[in-house]
Order: C-alpha cells, then sequence, then structure tokens
C-alpha cells in the first residue's frame, strides 16, 4: 500500500510465515484461563483496523495483564499494544498501570498520515479507534510532557536487524514500549534482554 511503504518487510514476513507453523501458535488458550503467574515475561504487540477490537477492548485481558503487571516482571508493548496496558488498572489505586512510567506509543503523526494517504481506498482502516493512540496513552499518565516520549520523526526509515538508527524504544524499569514496525528489531533484543536480566535461574 502506497508503493509498499506500509507493507512489512519481507524478512517480517516470512517470520511471521514460521510463527504460524509454530505449535506455540496454533495451540491457543483463552485468556481467562491462563495463569499469570506461570509466564517469565509479557508481550502486547500491536495492530491497527477494527479487527484489534477484540483484543484491544478485551475487559478479560486487561484483568489478567493487571495480575501480570503485579508480579513486576518484564512487560513489553509495541505501537496500539500500549493501549492495553494505558486501558489497564491498578487494583489498589484505580489509576492506569502506566500512570507513572515513561512511555512510547504509535505517535499521532503516524497514525494521522497512514489514515489520511489510505482513506481513499481503505476508509478507516487505520483509524481503529475514534482517538489517537498517542491521545488515549498520554491520558493515562500523570505527568504526559514529561512521561510520554515521542522519538525522532520519521517517514518510512525502519529499523534493520543489523542498524538501529532509525528505531526507538523506550524502557523504564521492567516495562518497554516502541512506537511501530519499524522500531521492533530494536524492540525485539531489548526485551530478550530485560527477560535475560530478571529472569530467576530454574523458573
Amino acid at each position: 500500500m502506497i508503493f509498499g511503504q506500509l507493507r512489512a518487510a519481507p524478512g517480517p514476513r516470512r517470520f511471521y510465515a514460521e510463527l504460524t507453523t509454530a505449535a506455540e501458535f496454533t495451540s491457543t488458550q483463552a485468556w481467562a484461563a491462563l495463569d499469570p503467574a506461570a509466564f517469565d515475561g509479557l508481550l502486547l504487540p500491536g495492530g491497527h483496523a477494527p479487527g484489534m477490537r477484540q483484543y484491544l477492548g478485551s475487559a478479560v485481558l486487561r484483568d489478567q495483564v493487571a495480575r501480570y503487571w503485579a508480579l513486576g516482571r518484564p512487560v513489553g508493548a509495541i505501537c496500539h499494544g500500549v493501549l492495553v496496558l494505558a486501558r489497564t488498572r491498578d487494583p489498589a489505586t484505580g489509576r492506569s498501570v502506566l500512570a507513572d512510567r515513561a512511555t512510547t506509543c504509535l505517535p499521532k503523526y503516524m497514525e494521522r498520515l497512514a489514515y489520511l494517504t489510505t482513506a481513499w481506498r481503505l476508509g478507516r482502516y487505520y483509524r481503529t479507534y475514534p482517538a489517537y493512540v498517542e491521545d488515549e496513552v498520554k491520558a493515562a499518565l500523570d505527568h504526559p510532557a514529561r512521561q510520554f516520549r515521542r522519538g525522532p520523526i520519521v517517514l518510512g526509515a525502519r529499523g534493520t536487524a543489523t542498524d538501529d538508527r532509525p528505531a526507538f524504544a523506550v524502557t523504564d524499569r521492567n516495562y518497554l514500549s516502541a512506537r511501530w514496525p519499524g522500531d521492533a528489531y530494536l524492540f525485539a533484543r531489548r526485551f530478550s534482554a530485560l527477560l535475560a536480566s530478571t529472569t530467576q535461574p530454574g523458573r
């Protein structure tokens, strides 16, 4: 779409094809059936379009995320996935679990540009919700001006397996966030390092 700028690159498309054949991908479990304490890390992927609402808007998922967040183990979220955390409430305070964290997410300029350049063909495909992701995430923070990190403005340049220069991610204690697929390689490496630094031997 739009000369390939909004399409996943060939490498990630190959990775996805491999993923769809993995037992972990094909043998799914209901969110409500999971034991949060059984996992060393939680990764919340992104995605857009109305079909994502069953994930981004799930109260069951938010309840499980709140239980996992309370464990203090590694949590990573990228793009729209940050919305899940913004909407997840700490049972003790009623505030978002992100209320006191530094974070990034899909920037408004990226979401707006994708929508404006494709609306003629795809309608509201790139507008999952009426509010922009950045606006909703900022509204969940105690001090948005200080805590929200937009990152450098990029218009198509993506990080790769060997070049992180166009990529951006934010780490705040056990929490890692990134903006869009162009940050995915950096995000994956940092999340892997976060897991390695916090996983207890034998667990």
